[in-house]
Parts: C-alpha cells; sequence; structure tokens
C-alpha cells in the first residue's frame, strides 16, 4: 500500500504532462490544418489562372499563327516560315512570364538570367547570326530566285535553294555547293539569268582575210544557228587591227539559259567555215 502511495502522484504527473502534450500536439495539429486550408485556397486559385492562361497561350499562338501565315501569304516560303514561328515563339514567351508571375515567382531575375545567356550565345553564334540576317536581307531584297545562274566569288551555277543560314547553288557538272548566305550578301554576285537573254561575246582571229565579206559571212553563220535571237540582231565590229592580224567580235544574243550552248556551237560552225574557206582558197 506505501508504495502505491508513493508511484501514485508520479503517475498523475506524467499523465497530466502526457496530456499536456497532447493538447498542444492537438493545438499544433489544428493549426497546421488552418494554415494548410488558407495556403490551399490562395494556391489553388493561383494554379486555376496559371493553367488557364497557359490554356489561352496555347490558343493565342494556333491563332497568331494561322493569322501571320495569311498574313504573309505573298511572301517568300523561308521567310514566311520564320517570321510565323517568331510570333509563335512571342507569344510562348510572353505566356510563360505571365503564368510564373501569376504563381508568384519574380521573373526579373529570370529574363536577366535569359538575357545573359542570349548574349552569350550571340556572341558564340556570332558569324552564324550574321548568316542568318543576310538570309534574311536576301529573301527580302530578292537579288536572285529559285532557279536563277548565279556566279559569286568561286561559285557558279543554278540556285537550287535559299535557306535562312545558307544557299544551295547546283552547278553545271551536278555538283551541290553550300554556300553561306554572308558570302553571297557582302559579295559581288553576278546573276546571269535575271534579265532574261543575254550577249555572246566571241573574238575571231581572220588573219589577213578581206573585213567586209567575212564579216557579212560571221553574220551569216550567227543568224543560222536556231537558238539566236533576232532582236536584238547579232553585231559583228572590228575589236583589233594589227599588222600580222585583225580581230573581229561576233556579238548574237539569245536566252539566258542557252548561253553556253550557244557559244560553243557558234563558235564551232565559225571554226568550219573558216577551215571550209581556207581548203577551197587555189
Amino acid at each position: 500500500m506505501t508504495v502505491i502511495q508513493t508511484f501514485l502522484p508520479i503517475a498523475q504527473t506524467l499523465y497530466s504532462q502526457l496530456d499536456t502534450e497532447r493538447t498542444q500536439a492537438l493545438a499544433v495539429a489544428q493549426e497546421f490544418s488552418k494554415k494548410f486550408v488558407e495556403l490551399g485556397f490562395k494556391i489553388v486559385p493561383q494554379l486555376l489562372w496559371a493553367i488557364g492562361i497557359l490554356l489561352i497561350t496555347r490558343f493565342a499562338i494556333g491563332v497568331v499563327g494561322r493569322v501571320t501565315r495569311r498574313a504573309l501569304s505573298r511572301t517568300e516560303a523561308t521567310l514566311r516560315k520564320f517570321l510565323v514561328q517568331a510570333a509563335e515563339i512571342t507569344i510562348l514567351v510572353v505566356g510563360v512570364v505571365a503564368t510564373l508571375n501569376q504563381l508568384g515567382i519574380q521573373t526579373t531575375s529570370v529574363v536577366a538570367v535569359v538575357g545573359a545567356a542570349g548574349l552569350a550565345i550571340g556572341l558564340a553564334w556570332q558569324n552564324t547570326l550574321s548568316h542568318f540576317a543576310a538570309g534574311v536581307m536576301l529573301i527580302s531584297l530578292r537579288p536572285f530566285e529559285v532557279g536563277d545562274g548565279i556566279e559569286a566569288g568561286d561559285v557558279k551555277g543554278v540556285v537550287d535553294s535559299i535557306g535562312i543560314f545558307s544557299t544551295t547553288v547546283v552547278t553545271d557538272d551536278r555538283i551541290k555547293i553550300i554556300v553561306p548566305n554572308n558570302q553571297l550578301f557582302n559579295g559581288t554576285l553576278k546573276n546571269t539569268t535575271a534579265m532574261g537573254t543575254r550577249r555572246v561575246d566571241l573574238k575571231i582571229d581572220i588573219g589577213d582575210r578581206p573585213i567586209r565579206p567575212t564579216v557579212a559571212e560571221l553574220l551569216e553563220i550567227a543568224h543560222s544557228h536556231p537558238l539566236v535571237l533576232e532582236n536584238p540582231p547579232p553585231t559583228c565590229l572590228v575589236a583589233e587591227i594589227t599588222p600580222d592580224t585583225t580581230i573581229l567580235s561576233l556579238r548574237p544574243w539569245c536566252a539566258s539559259v542557252a548561253y553556253e550552248q550557244v557559244r560553243s556551237q557558234v563558235q564551232q560552225y565559225v571554226k568550219e567555215a573558216m577551215d571550209a574557206d581556207k581548203n577551197q582558197e587555189p
């Protein structure tokens, strides 16, 4: 009985402490539940608004893409595609920034980081960006189009495609050359087919032959070629006279695409005619 009387106050003290701790834990749980509910009422609307902004952004991207394509329907296909993508990316960036703001995330630091990253990428891709800018100018100004014959530095051929960063040229012997746009835009560029027609300049050494009858013969040869144009008509002028020889300049006109063929065949016809005349001489 004495032992029970001794431990009874201790048990009562322990029970009192346990009851107090249980009450405190219950209070903490209630406070946590209250804060959690308050946080839920605060966060859920923000999440719903953020989701709504993302859905609106997705819808806006589709609308802006369709409107931009329709507005730029007469623009060159490559430039139109780039501008449409640029407009869509702009709307996406605006939507993402608005979503982050709605969630309470400060976008100032994000914009600063993106700006710094953009600057670093710009410095690293300086040449690529110059090719891109040149590509936009080439597509906008159109110094040449697909199918045109061009000469630029060591490159000579027919334009196969015009891209944002480079242009593809196919040579006469069917070699595909990828030319950076910056090289075409900043250098001297010849478009050999833009005018539709082209003059073929041939230097003919007639030796000591008489000039007038030889000029008439050369003009007759030029007129006889089926690809030589009648308008403007071929001409034949005296280019140079020396004590030993006379050089005439025969200038027939043809379609730009037939230049090489006319140049080769007219020279062949002139050579054959002069050799025939030489064989007929006594």
